[in-house]
């Protein structure tokens, strides 16, 4: 008896009470919200499955501490109206640190007046009067050789046996290189007939750099640069001679009449690539109407951690941009010169994203959730189907018996 009783208490607390079979009516209106309802709990519990699968990605923000680490910058830049004898890339920043001509994981790939590449390998590294094969071919030398520096000679370089060795040799000396037809080596090399032979031609840039975390700049800028009186200066082709200065005030006009900068910034990032990164440079394209223009961007780099589920952390950056140009003119009183500069600085804050799973039992009570408020919906909108056609159809009879 206790047994019963137990079972009979159990009874009471029952929210589901069941009609007898004989006092169920099944309609069509029924039917129909049931298809429905099965549908949408289906398509629901789909949604909170791939929900509940997906990586949640927390963000965080803290103070910046590490500032001795460095950071690569990745670029692919294409300039279809400069060709690759004629460009230069530099980097500096505020503490002192300078990369003059940085010929060291950049790559220059020549270009022709229709975008194609030229030369069948990838890309090569190249600057101002560098030999070709068919050059070093022709000159067969003898190795122990030891040509004249022309009046830059050094104890740490003696010797200059290349167009480009006296190049640098001058630029280290702080020296303009006034016109190369009177440099045998250049002469041998053909330098002047290698700038001839590219005018027409564009190039492509591609590569990365490595700079300290501290502000600065890179740029792209036709010629080739170094210092003098500790005042950063750029080598440009004023003549058909061949004649270089490094006077600003006689440079300028002929630079704006000689290189068009239009660019097409195909990317640019600083650092690794993390899921979900967004590199606002990224296929930038920059039609540039006239010559002798320079292009400025002011970059704001933020230091980015990302932590993956596999325990891999990516350090990285994540940056905003400003534009910004100006003519380059000596009668408007406006410093510089032509090219492409790339000017940054980084966020004393950083930001942290760590991929976390979601939680099974918040996926449960979702699943939950959706049944039964599905099952609760689907009951009231059958009861209304049922109760309104009943209601109808009671007065349609009424209608015919009146």
């Amino acid at each position: 008896m206790q047994t019963n009783d137990i079972l009979n208490t159990i009874k009471r607390f029952d929210a589901y009470p069941k009609t007898l079979e004989d006092f169920r009516i099944k309609t069509l209106g029924g039917g129909a919200v049931t298809v429905i309802s099965g549908l949408l709990m289906i398509l629901l519990f789909m949604s909170e499955l791939s929900y509940y699968l997906s990586v949640d990605v927390t963000p965080e923000l803290f103070v910046d501490t590490a500032r001795n680490q460095k950071t690569q910058i990745n670029m692919a830049v294409y300039f279809p109206k400069l060709p690759v004898t004629y460009l230069s890339v530099d980097a500096m920043d505020v503490s002192g640190e300078q990369q003059i001509d940085v010929d060291h994981n950049i790559f220059k790939k020549r270009m022709d007046a229709n975008g194609r590449a030229i030369d069948e390998h990838d890309g090569e590294k190249e600057g101002l009067g560098d030999k070709s094969d068919e050059t070093k071919k022709q000159f067969e030398l003898e190795k122990d050789r030891c040509e004249s520096c022309y009046g830059a000679e050094t104890i740490e370089q003696p010797c200059c046996n290349t167009c480009a060795e006296v190049q640098n040799a001058y630029r280290k000396k702080g020296w303009a290189l006034k016109n190369t037809d009177a440099i045998a080596q250049c002469t041998r090399e053909g330098w002047k007939e290698k700038f001839e032979s590219q005018k027409n031609e564009g190039c492509e840039v591609h590569g990365y750099l490595e700079v300290t975390k501290v502000a600065g700049n890179f740029h792209f800028a036709p010629g080739k640069s170094f210092q003098h009186q500790h005042v950063h200066v750029t080598m440009l082709k004023l003549k058909k001679s061949n004649i270089i200065s490094i006077n600003m005030h006689d440079l300028q006009p002929f630079a704006g009449q000689q290189f068009n900068l239009t660019h097409h910034i195909k990317h640019l990032s600083f650092g690794e690539k993390y899921p979900g990164i967004n590199n606002p440079l990224d296929d930038n394209l920059v039609l540039s109407d006239q010559v002798g223009i320079m292009y400025q961007y002011f970059v704001k780099i933020v230091p980015t951690v990302y932590r993956k589920l596999s325990g891999q952390v990516v350090h990285t950056n994540q940056f905003s941009v400003t534009k910004h140009r100006r003519i380059i003119k000596p009668v408007s009183g406006a410093n510089g010169v032509p090219g492409v500069f790339v000017l940054y600085e980084f966020s004393p804050m950083m930001v942290q994203y760590t991929e976390k799973r979601r939680s099974f039992m918040h996926f449960l009570t979702g699943v939950c959730a959706i049944i039964g408020g599905v099952f609760t919906v689907a009951g009231l909108v059958d009861s209304f189907i049922y109760h309104s056609s009943k209601v109808l159809k009671e007065k349609i009879e009424l209608g015919k018996a009146g």
